[in-house]
């Protein structure tokens, strides 16, 4: 946390403090040592990862889904050496790092880079392009009212807005509202579940472990999907973590067929074997159900339970129901880049932007990382490893400002 006060101007300013950020800030550093003190880190929580380790312990999730050489350090192997007294703390296979290990490991990394006063415990409400004495700069509303002004900003506030179906809207009667949320909300470190029915929507891996730390309170779940339940390791093959499959997506010219190719890539949510195993193995013990190619259609809120009726015809009875339905990235609807999108407007595909080679909204000094840079990096573009590819298109444009800023370039 960075108590010292705020600088009325500054050259760069990083919007977030998760790991994309933190792995873009190493990699500048160690390309270009004399930008140590010309950034800016905003978080509203004023250190490095918070968010990223409250989500991960809200859901009890013992290991990341990426291998031990995706992080934030610039040394692939720095993980590894890190790991050398804790091997433990590696899961098979491929050497998946657990969460405290990898939390550690980026305290590690902030005070290996000198990083741990970095993040200014600041909202950012707003980025406003402005013009003064014919040089461009970027105006950052602050929360409690106090305005940045930054020569180049670099957005890194990671997921988009939870994904809600339509049945939801349509319930007709109030009901309590822990008792239908988002995964984003649930916490299970807080819940006492014993003996209660509780219904967890979606197919991805973020269901899976709703369902596993549920079972583990004393509750019987249903996990329902739209379509069959897939099992797999990654949530994109690893062949998109370097040229077997990238070469082809970065030669492709047309971003609406590149827009499908990431879709299928992706192909909706997956539950690892580890996590089907478990709830496999719950599911013959009679304290999970697990039921694919089916939807929910309506909800109504009685007698403090759910009445929920089925795509399958069913009518079934939950005490609570999560929604691990995921999140939806539009750019037109980023709070952050409403201002920048009209003052320097770009083409739109399925609410991602058609962004330069170096990740900037093209015309000006504004990038993006994490999901919402996809169409350049590719269907792996929020994870671990889609943070270090940002990093290498968006770092030789920080050391060198004026590098391509009104080029197209369509890789």
């Amino acid at each position: 946390m960075n108590d010292s006060p705020l600088p009325h101007s500054n050259d760069l300013a990083i919007i977030g403090a998760g790991p994309q950020a933190l792995t873009l800030v190493t990699k500048l550093i160690k390309k270009c040592p004399k930008l140590r003190n010309r950034f800016l880190v905003f978080d509203p929580s004023g250190t490095w990862l918070t968010q990223w380790r409250e989500q991960f312990a809200a859901l009890e999730i013992p290991h990341l889904r990426s291998p031990a050489v995706h992080h934030p350090d610039p040394n692939p192997f720095a993980l590894r050496k890190f790991a050398e007294s804790r091997p433990h703390e590696l899961f098979d296979p491929y050497g998946l790092p657990g969460t405290q290990l990898f939390s550690d490991f980026c305290d590690h990394v902030t005070k290996d880079w000198q990083l741990e006063n970095r993040v200014y415990t600041a909202k950012v409400k707003q980025i406003l392009p402005i013009t003064r004495r014919c040089r461009r700069y970027f105006q950052l509303g602050l929360e409690d009212g106090k305005v940045i002004l930054a020569r180049r900003v670099v957005v890194a506030t990671g997921g988009g807005r939870p994904l809600i179906p339509d049945w939801v809207a349509q319930i007709p009667s109030s009901y309590p509202t822990n008792r239908l949320c988002h995964s984003q909300g649930v916490d299970l470190r807080k819940l006492q579940l014993q003996g209660e029915n509780i219904l967890v929507i979606g197919g991805g891996l973020t269901s899976g472990h709703l369902g596993v730390g549920a079972i583990a309170r004393g509750a019987t779940v249903t996990l329902m999907a739209r379509r069959k339940w897939q099992e797999k390791l990654f949530d994109a093959e690893p062949g998109w973590l370097g040229p077997k499959y990238l070469k082809g997506f970065w030669a492709e010219t047309d971003w609406e067929t590149r827009s499908r190719i990431i879709r299928k890539a992706r192909n909706g949510g997956s539950l690892t074997p580890a996590i089907m195993l478990r709830l496999r193995r719950s599911a013959r013990e009679g304290k999970a159900i697990l039921n694919d190619h089916c939807e929910v259609i309506k909800a109504e809120w009685q007698e403090n339970h759910w009445q929920v009726h089925c795509s399958n015809g069913k009518v079934l009875k939950y005490d609570r129901i999560w929604l691990a339905t995921g999140t939806q990235l539009d750019v037109a609807n980023h709070p952050l880049l409403t201002d920048v999108l009209k003052t320097h407007p770009t083409e739109i595909v399925r609410g991602l932007p058609v962004l330069d080679h170096h990740l900037r909204i093209p015309g000006c000094e504004c990038f993006l990382m994490g999901g919402l840079a996809a169409l350049q990096i590719g269907p792996v573009a929020r994870n671990l490893s889609g943070g270090r590819m940002a990093s290498e298109r968006i770092v030789p444009a920080l050391s060198k400002p004026s590098q391509g800023l009104f080029q197209r370039k369509i890789a």
